[in-house]
């Protein structure tokens, strides 16, 4: 067996382990829809996945009103949650994170989804016994800001040069350059390879199966 190079492995939870980037991009469009908005096209939709509620709606759907943004955001919720509990994992999700909890590597999370929605998250799926802690976007400064990975870090006594980030989204490698962490990339989430290749990760993978492997042999 290799010697781990990365203690503490911090992954994104939609578009990275949970197939979730469809549902999340329809229930945007379906929130703009119900508050008589243009409705974003796809594209636009998965492009704020991961971001801050602000952030998210303020390139989502620009000509919302500051002011509607709880309306919006209640919308978003109202359509996500009649079907999240249904969203699988990518295939050998599971298997990955238990062959890296065997390996005796600390794994985090570090998502955009709120604290109540990544709590129902993890139960639907049952994989919350994987992890030594979460960062929410309720709870933290959101992404692309270091604060995430800043906070994981000091509670879990990792450093910089032995965490590793993993995330479908330009925002996660982005967040992992702002905190001096290294980061791979999934080319199966929210973000196309053209917005994630800029950002240098140390791989860019297209199945959960290649980065099950890959971190086998490099992390």
């Amino acid at each position: 067996m290799n010697a781990r190079r990365f203690e503490l492995l911090v992954f994104d939870w939609d578009g990275t382990l949970m197939d979730s980037t469809a549902l999340i991009a329809a229930c945007i469009q379906a929130a703009a829809r119900d508050l008589g908005l243009p409705v974003p096209d796809h594209a636009t939709a998965s492009h704020v996945i991961g971001l801050g509620l602000k952030d998210a709606l303020s390139y989502a759907v620009p000509q919302l009103a500051e002011a509607d943004y709880a309306r919006m955001s209640e919308r978003y919720g109202h359509h996500f949650r009649a079907s999240d509990t249904a969203v699988p994992l990518f295939d050998g999700t599971n298997e990955m994170l238990s062959d890296l909890s065997d390996r005796g590597h600390l794994l985090g999370v570090a998502t955009g989804k709120s604290t109540k929605g990544l709590e129902r998250a993890m139960a639907a799926t049952g994989i919350a016994r994987h992890f030594a802690a979460v960062r929410c976007a309720d709870r933290c400064t959101p992404k692309p800001a270091p604060d995430m990975l800043n906070e994981l870090m000091s509670e879990l006594s990792g450093r910089p040069e032995s965490t590793l980030m993993i995330g479908d989204t330009s925002h996660d490698l982005q967040m992992a350059a702002n905190a001096g962490v290294p980061a791979v990339a999934v080319s199966y989430g929210a973000h196309p390879r053209d917005k994630l290749v800029p950002f240098s990760p140390m791989a860019l993978v297209d199945r959960t199966e290649d980065l099950r492997q890959w971190l086998r042999a490099n992390a």
